[in-house]
């Protein structure tokens, strides 16, 4: 999928994060980006802290090994997921 890339044992999201959802759910591509929806509010950093909180559960890594490296205020954001210990067919990239 795009939005998606290898870094030696790390793996880069370009996400494009749409707040205040009914769930939380990877919803597919937008542009070069993947899509999430997350049930957070983008209000004092709780869209932030919850995406790194559902990103962590879906590869199956500590929450410290999630970081945003670019768009902390924005609904785009780049995010380093430090040696995940899972992927989901989503995250696979084919480049």
């Amino acid at each position: 999928m795009k939005g998606c890339r290898r870094e030696g044992d790390d793996l880069i999201l370009t996400l494009r994060i749409q707040p205040k959802a009914s769930r939380d759910e990877v919803c597919g591509e937008h542009g070069d980006a993947v899509k999430i929806r997350i049930t957070a509010p983008p209000v004092d950093g709780k869209a932030n802290a919850h995406l790194i909180k559902y990103l962590a559960k879906l590869f199956r890594v500590p929450k410290g090994q999630v970081t945003v490296v670019s768009g902390d205020t924005g609904r785009d954001k780049v995010v380093r997921i430090h040696a995940p210990r899972e992927l989901p067919d989503w995250a696979v990239s084919d480049r």
